[in-house]
């Protein structure tokens, strides 16, 4: 997920567990098909769509993001309006004014239940949300959280989601793979520096495992060995030079990418939490005359993926799908709210997942992956 903020915020200083997962590109509809399978701020209690409120025997469902100024969370309102729409819906749209403002998404949970809404779809900015969902789901709403496991997973009663660590997996082998063997001199653009976040951990941790280096910690960023030898691809030594906060915003990427090269400017591996990261970092980078830097990234928006990622500037991006998110959390409530059969998650697993790919445009062997044209058939964004 793309943040203004990787998709993403969780309260500050919270752990959160850790999970091993597996992906499972089409597995996300396999569980929740059954069930039939970045309005407004916060602020302005902006509301769309459907026919009636939360009374009157009609199906009223709040959508609270992060924030509506990135297109990921833009891309889950439309998908979720379209949703609405057709199962006869009203959508109220609200969101943080920035990442990680959770006061405003506890005004907009406490609107909800107000009005008496059947649901609640949230992507969270932070674990401090989580009383106020409880009193949600104790007045009768139907909690859904999307794109990022809450903490704990049982303050939702069922959570769509990427696997990011396996996202993170599938640059990481990517980045290992393309080395060759090469020493990898490594900055890690991470979201924040100052709060512990599930979907920062869990991208950044994956790239790691997918190198082949122990991420250190089940629960925080920067533990690593700094030096030692990655395992993935043909295998080599290592060194992570940095550690940087980006917010996942073109600014920060830049500003963080251009902390690193002062620290040592033979980087040649960028992991980044997001696109926009991954942007900044590459305008830092041609600034500095580096070139054949391999830069990975997750999100697969497409504005990247028919730019960037097609000119092959960004090496390699696991792609996301949160409209599959948004729009399967309203059919959800519409169905609970009909009587219907409440979604189950599957096996060793606390959210369904709504799945992800890597996308190049230079392919590797033992690596499946999408073409840049492959994956714009379902991009999100503009």
């Amino acid at each position: 997920m793309q943040t203004t903020g990787g998709g993403i915020g969780r309260g500050i200083g919270r752990l959160f567990r850790a999970r091993s997962l597996t992906v499972a590109a089409t597995g996300f509809l396999a569980g929740s098909l059954a069930l039939a399978g970045c309005g407004g701020s916060s602020g302005s209690g902006g509301s769309t769509g459907g026919a009636g409120g939360g009374g009157g025997g009609s199906v009223g469902v709040s959508l609270i993001l992060k924030t509506l100024t990135n297109p990921y969370f833009v891309s889950m309102q439309k998908d979720a309006q379209k949703e609405a729409d057709k199962d006869g819906v009203k959508l109220t749209v609200a969101a943080g004014k920035q990442d990680g403002d959770t006061a405003s998404q506890i005004s907009a949970i406490d609107n909800a239940i107000s009005r008496g809404d059947k649901g609640i779809l949230i992507t969270t900015n932070g674990d401090a949300v989580n009383s106020a969902l409880q009193r949600a789901k104790k007045a009768g709403i139907y909690v859904i959280a999307l794109d990022t496991v809450l903490n704990p997973a049982s303050t939702a009663d069922i959570t769509y989601a990427t696997d990011n660590e396996q996202a993170g997996k599938l640059i990481g082998q990517y980045a290992a793979a393309k080395l060759n063997g090469q020493k990898a001199t490594i900055a890690m653009l991470d979201l924040f520096n100052n709060q512990v976040v599930s979907v920062d951990i869990a991208r950044d941790h994956g790239f790691l495992e997918g190198m082949g280096i122990d991420p250190g910690s089940k629960a925080q960023n920067g533990q690593e060995a700094k030096t030692g030898n990655y395992t993935g691809g043909k295998g080599g030594q290592y060194q992570v030079v940095c550690h940087q906060p980006t917010q996942g915003a073109i600014p920060g990427g830049k500003t963080a990418m251009e902390n690193c090269l002062s620290a040592n400017g033979n980087v040649n591996v960028v992991y980044t939490i997001n696109e926009p990261a991954a942007d900044g970092a590459l305008q830092a980078l041609k600034a500095a005359g580096k070139s054949n830097v391999v830069v990975v990234t997750i999100d697969g928006s497409c504005k990247y993926v028919n730019g960037l990622l097609k000119q092959g500037t960004i090496a390699a991006d696991s792609a996301q799908y949160p409209g599959k998110m948004a729009s399967e959390g309203v059919k959800t409530v519409a169905a609970v709210a009909k009587g219907g059969t409440k979604p189950s998650l599957p096996a060793g697993k606390d959210f369904i997942d709504s799945g992800t790919a890597l996308v190049t445009s230079n392919p590797l062997g033992g690596l499946q992956s999408q073409t840049p044209d492959q994956a714009a058939q379902a991009c999100w964004g503009s």
